[in-house]
């Protein structure tokens, strides 16, 4: 009885903790802390610095459950009190960086990339940890450093000079939202009508899609005019480049279709100010193109004719943390080793199905399901995924996680997707 009588203490004493972390006037001031890092190395070894540290005046991401983490990404920020060593804050996050480790070049080459990071502002002086994990979930390399909100040399952005923005859609309740900003790129002063129209069409077409659709009134929307000297995009394989606000290019990673930008820095430049906390950019060109990072960035080309439904794919990507359900017929980029179970709620390589969507499917199913072009909804464990043709499976035949001609999210996207609307409002 004693020792029941202590673990009972101890379990009391973790949870005031804990709850004592999740108390956001006590531990933050309603401004944001934006920390940027290079993230440099090669396949081998992988070193953070810290660039330089911004506070702007408001703080627009979550203030209840402050060090929780709708899902693990790969990698994370952890904010913790200097005093006490207590976690006040946490996020998840993927880069870039990491994706091209995985990559022939990082075999041989050292290369640097920019990444940004909003947290709140701490009252007092705290420590800031970052984690980057590779795809066995495993840290891969990790930095902390020590942050005085009193230091006179964290630079203020956003104060003045506010880049120009429009409100799409206002929240039902402010207090509890989830704020988006639309940005353009490529887009020159005298083509900010084209960027709104572009910026309305392709919340429309998010919010057609279940469970944004019920759950759209959580959204608080802006559309952020930066304007850029040149229109379009930079074209590298065609000897074309171009002068935008944000850099942007295909060709990332020498895959044609591959368009995203590199300048973190210049991109939370032009949002300092704004209310954003995901971020969707919407690139003023005709070619296929974009891509979508967890709690990074969501880009896209605004003028093809699959836009629509690529925005809505990437920001699957960008927001809920959703791995791509297609497969190549050679896999260039082993992603998921099969005997690890991905973070990523809507795909699995059995390894701890139980802790997916073991709970939609029948006691009947075969595991793995058979395609069947009769049953396309019936949920199963369907080899073919993550860009793997053996090895990792999906839930459905076909989703917009898998294709743009799907027209909606399967089921277990969307419960996920409901998971993340609901962690950040409620």
């Amino acid at each position: 009885m004693k020792k029941r009588f202590r673990y009972i203490l101890l379990l009391i004493a973790l949870c005031a903790i804990d709850c004592a972390a999740q108390n956001f006037d006590e531990y933050f001031t309603d401004r944001t802390l934006r920390i940027d890092y290079i993230f440099a190395g090669n396949a081998q070894q992988q070193d953070i610095s810290v660039d330089e540290l911004c506070v702007e005046p408001r703080w627009w991401g979550k203030r209840k459950r402050l060090t929780e983490v709708p899902m693990d990404g790969n990698g994370q920020i952890i904010v913790k009190d200097h005093a006490t060593g207590n976690t006040i804050y946490r996020n998840s996050f993927s880069t870039l960086f990491q994706e091209w480790l995985t990559y022939p070049e990082a075999e041989t080459t050292r290369k640097s990339f920019e990444n940004v990071f909003l947290v709140p502002m701490p009252q007092k002086t705290a420590d800031v940890t970052v984690e980057l994990y590779d795809n066995r979930r495993q840290v891969k390399t990790r930095m902390t450093h020590t942050v005085n909100p009193a230091d006179i040399l964290i630079r203020h952005t956003g104060y003045e000079h506010v880049t120009p923005y429009e409100t799409l859609q206002q929240p039902a309740d402010t207090a509890h939202a989830i704020r988006i900003a639309y940005i353009a790129e490529g887009y020159q002063a005298a083509e900010m009508p084209q960027f709104i129209k572009d910026a309305r069409a392709a919340m429309e077409a998010m919010f057609a899609h279940e469970p944004f659709k019920t759950l759209r009134n959580r959204f608080h929307i802006v559309a952020v005019k930066a304007p850029s000297v040149d229109s379009g995009t930079s074209e590298p394989s065609k000897g074309i480049w171009k002068n935008t606000a944000l850099h942007s290019h295909f060709d990332t990673f020498y895959s044609s279709r591959y368009l995203t930008t590199l300048h973190l820095k210049d991109l939370h430049e032009w949002l300092a100010g704004t209310p954003y906390e995901h971020i969707i950019v919407l690139v003023n060109t005709a070619t296929y193109g974009g891509g979508g990072i967890l709690n990074s960035y969501n880009l896209t080309a605004a003028h093809h004719p699959s836009t629509l439904p690529v925005v809505v794919h990437e920001f699957g990507h960008s927001f809920a943390g959703l791995a791509d359900e297609y497969a190549y017929e050679a896999e260039a980029i082993p992603m998921y080793p099969h005997d690890i179970e991905p973070w990523e709620a809507n795909i699995t390589t059995l390894k701890d199905f139980q802790a997916k969507w073991a709970d939609m499917i029948g006691k009947r199913t075969k595991i793995p399901t058979p395609l069947n072009p009769k049953q396309m909804d019936k949920p199963g464990v369907y080899e073919g995924a993550g860009y793997s043709l053996k090895g990792v499976y999906r839930a459905y035949q076909d989703c917009r996680m898998r294709t743009n001609e799907h027209p909606e999210f399967c089921p277990v996207c969307r419960r996920q997707i409901e998971r993340v609307i609901r962690f950040y409002t409620e």
